[in-house]
């Protein structure tokens, strides 16, 4: 299978590591509007400098390939996804799915109306820590998830273009933590309510700091706070998570898990292993639904509900009310 990767700079890096060490994809070519950039990588990465075009529209008209995979700045991806689902071409994108709903929802109806396959790159439901979690909530033997708590404090510097986003913790990086916990509950929310703010000390331009409250379908409630300009004690990044449930308390606390029934001793649960995480396993599933029809999870049509969340959690900052839930 080979796919053109639109944006090789920034997390494009990490699309590069997962092609180059993949068995079963290869490039077709790639595209990246910053010559500086593209010279980088090339040397960086050994790449064929005459198989980096300036547009997409120049890649697509001087090679053939089965898929692009979409590393654009959010405000392009509408764009890049519309032109290559126009064209027959599946796109396996990064997140967020778009930078707006409209865009989204545009996404979306082009999917549908094509047939052709976008899903969006959710890498945080493939990660070991994360996949413990979920197999013993899945289990069921600590009952019914009554309530969950969720803390996220990191401080990264990334410069560029999200530390000019009006809510960068929300929308670039809460939207991996909101899709989990679809993931993880298997509900979708019906209301949100929420604020956020900046701290004097912040370097982002718009708020880096949030509290939200979320009422899941079945009454359970998730209770989500979090910093993207925290200067110590930093959580890992798939956060801290607590799920309050019938018959004790499931914990994934610095990426272990663990769980205590009521009135017994916590238990430290064995990490499963898995053959493939991150990025190898979201390009792999994009193989397997592009040459073999297999449905990938994350598909555009369902990731949208994911990407809900962030706009109306964004509504509730606004408008200071809450917010039923859109998606």
């Amino acid at each position: 299978m080979k796919v053109i990767q639109v944006g090789i700079g920034g997390m494009g890096n990490a699309w590069l590591r997962a092609v180059q060490a993949s068995p079963t994809v290869t490039y077709a070519g790639f595209v990246e509007v910053n010559p500086t950039i593209a010279a980088d990588q090339a040397a960086k990465y050994g790449l064929d400098r005459s198989l980096i075009f300036p547009t997409l529209t120049d890649a697509l008209a001087a090679v053939e390939a089965d898929g692009v995979i979409n590393v654009t700045p959010p405000q392009f991806h509408r764009e890049v996804s519309l032109q290559a689902l126009e064209a027959g071409i599946p796109v396996l994108s990064e997140k967020p799915l778009a930078d707006t709903m409209a865009a989204a929802q545009d996404i979306v109806d082009a999917a549908n109306r094509t047939g052709v396959l976008h899903m969006v790159a959710q890498n945080y439901r493939y990660s070991p820590p994360i996949q413990t979690l979920r197999r013993v909530l899945a289990s069921e033997e600590f009952g019914t998830v009554g309530s969950v708590t969720v803390e996220f404090f990191r401080g990264p510097h990334f410069g560029g273009f999200r530390e000019e986003m009006p809510y960068p913790l929300i929308i670039d990086m809460s939207i991996h933590h909101f899709d989990l916990m679809r993931f993880l509950l298997g509900r979708d929310p019906v209301s949100v309510y929420g604020r956020s703010w900046n701290p004097p000390w912040s370097w982002f331009k718009g708020d880096a700091s949030a509290a939200v409250l979320l009422e899941f379908s079945g009454g359970i409630t998730v209770s989500y706070d979090g910093s993207w300009c925290s200067l110590g004690r930093e959580t890992p990044w798939n956060a801290h998570w607590r799920f309050e449930c019938s018959r004790g308390v499931v914990s994934l606390v610095g990426d272990e898990v663990i769980t205590q029934y009521t009135d017994r001793e916590p238990v430290t649960v064995e990490t499963v292993s898995l053959p493939r995480t991150g990025q190898a396993y979201l390009l792999d599933e994009f193989y397997q639904a592009v040459m073999h029809g297999v449905a990938p999870a994350t598909t555009c049509q369902d990731n949208i509900k994911s990407l809900g969340i962030v706009f109306d959690v964004v509504q509730s900052f606004a408008t200071g009310a809450v917010v039923g839930a859109t998606a």
